[in-house]
């Protein structure tokens, strides 16, 4: 007896089941069962078909109502056979594209050898597609060339039909084996990338630790600070002084090269020089994490608002770094405030800061108020002095009073100054106390003593006797002066040595600047034997 199987399709379109097993079935469906005609373009009706073998029979009930869905012999425009139920935009287009003429070309084995190309091409990774687009345009291309042919001699071609199944296969395996390769390839690539990275860095740890091996043995030197260090050995920096700025700040090391070029670029628009830079960076190598806008900037306009010409504005900079590490308006205002308050006028404090820009980053209630104290006792200093002391010379406010003040008060006092007298040295000449005393101050009074043939009252009027050069000034306009036979018999004028070389040739030596110029260049020749005969 025939056995009939019915099969009813629950939907109008099986790809769109809500169940995958639905899915499924239909494609088992599609797969057993041999279609040698067309099915019913108009749907709703009900279809036999006839079976290869007389065994069995099938009957299909279809509810379909999408005369495409039906369309059992629809082919791409490569001429390759497509799936009856394959919906996607590119089924479409080819679906318009195609010839009347191919309609009912499609045999049985056709639909059998398309599923089984598609099994393999659509590569299923959690249910995505990740077709190897160049193995399927190879076998798209070479089915198309057989139904080409068959077209044209009006004949299937029995060698490329009958390896149908066998090109297909091996094309879905070749298209898989390229996509698998690519990975594989991939995967070599990152490695390879991998190693030749290493490879970079070994090379790169090799170059750092001979280009600086010192600093690479003593600190646990990155390999990414070379592009900084390098940057800044253009500005004389060495190991050694590396070593200094990572003793004195770390971090200092660690900036980024563009940001260590746009602060050290900003410092040398400002007045900086080139060769301060290193000077700098030893004192203060924060300063390669001051940003321009909110820090440099900054400081640099409360400088100028002092009344300090933007020439001299780096100089201060590289006498005081340490400037930009105080706040503005916490820090270096008050100290401006309280210097205008203790008696320094305003007009002044431009040439206070230029003398000594130190005074900004110092505690100067403090120095000032110690300093002030100690020359009110030593000395019975009022106020005013004490203010024209200052602002002649503000070093004065960072000397120290143990070994710098008191030794050479002392000093004035031993040779026969009073305190009064004392008192208006240091008012006139305070620069005085920042001279040394055995190679300075002891050696120019003997020479005014044994050589001038002066008494120590004279200083008191010409003061600025003690801060002039004994090798480059007193002694040779003495000398020379003698040598004319036009010095003046008994003490020798201190006047004389005031005035600059040009005035004194004309006024005291009645003779040329060139003259003056080779007899002092003789002397100190001279000067220099003997020193140097007395060290031998």
């Amino acid at each position: 007896m025939e056995r009939i199987s019915i099969f009813t399709l629950q939907s109008s379109n099986p790809f769109l089941h809500s169940s995958s097993s639905s899915c499924l079935a239909w494609n088992q469906c599609q797969t057993h069962l041999a279609l040698s005609s067309p099915l019913n373009p108009i749907g709703g009706g009900r279809v036999c078909v006839k079976p290869r073998t007389s065994s069995c029979r099938f009957v299909v009930l279809s509810t379909h109502s999408n005369p495409k869905i039906v369309k059992s012999n629809r082919r791409s425009r490569y001429g390759q056979a497509l799936s009856p139920y394959d919906t996607d935009e590119e089924g479409e287009e080819d679906d318009e594209d195609e010839d009347e003429d191919d309609v009912g070309g499609a045999s049985d084995d056709d639909w059998l050898l398309n599923d089984d190309f598609a099994e393999i091409a659509d590569f299923n990774v959690k249910n995505k597609s990740s077709k190897s687009k160049k193995g399927y345009k190879r076998s798209s291309t070479r089915e198309g060339n057989q139904k080409q042919a068959e077209k044209h001699w009006g004949r299937p071609s029995l060698g490329l039909s009958a390896d149908r199944g066998h090109l297909n296969d091996r094309n879905g395996k070749y298209s898989l084996e390229k996509s698998n390769g690519s990975y594989g390839y991939a995967s070599n690539r990152m490695e390879v990338k991998s190693s030749d990275v290493r490879k970079a860095k070994i090379t790169r740890r090799q170059a750092m630790e001979k280009k600086y091996p010192r600093l690479t043995e003593e600190i646990d030197l990155d390999e990414k600070w070379m592009p900084l260090l390098d940057y800044l050995s253009t500005f004389g920096l060495k190991e050694s002084h590396f070593i200094q700025m990572y003793e004195r700040h770390m971090p200092s090391l660690q900036i980024n090269i563009c940001s260590a070029e746009e602060r050290l670029e900003y410092l040398l628009s400002v007045g900086v020089k080139h060769r301060d830079i290193r000077k700098i960076l030893l004192r203060q190598p924060q300063i390669l994490e001051y940003t321009v806008e909110k820090n440099l900037k900054s400081h640099v306009a409360f400088l100028m608002n002092l009344g300090i010409p933007s020439s001299r504005v780096g100089q201060i900079i590289a006498a005081a770094p340490s400037i930009f590490s105080y706040s503005v308006e916490n820090s270096l205002k008050p100290t401006v405030r309280y210097l205008v308050e203790v008696g320094i006028k305003e007009k002044d404090l431009g040439k206070v800061v230029q003398l000594s820009p130190q005074i900004l980053v110092q505690r100067i209630d403090i120095s000032w108020n110690t300093r002030y104290i100690f020359l009110s006792k030593e000395l019975g200093a009022p106020r005013d002095s004490v203010v024209k002391m200052v602002t002649k010379h503000p070093q004065l406010l960072h000397y120290s009073i143990d070994d710098g003040l008191l030794p050479r008060i002392n000093f004035l006092r031993s040779i026969g100054m009073r305190n009064a007298d004392i008192l208006k040295v240091l008012t006139s000449l305070t620069q005085v106390l920042s001279l040394s005393l055995e190679d300075n101050l002891k050696p120019k009074y003997m020479y005014l003593i044994n050589e001038l043939h002066n008494e120590v009252h004279s200083l008191t009027k010409y003061p600025m006797y003690l801060s002039l050069s004994l090798d480059q000034r007193i002694r040779p306009r003495h000398r020379f002066l003698v040598s004319l036979k036009k010095a003046p018999k008994g003490p020798f004028p201190l006047s004389s040595l005031v005035p600059t070389d040009e005035c004194f040739c004309q006024q005291w030596a009645g003779t040329s600047l060139d003259t003056y110029l080779a007899f002092r260049q003789r002397l100190l020749l001279k000067e220099f034997a003997k020193k140097f005969e007395r060290k031998g």
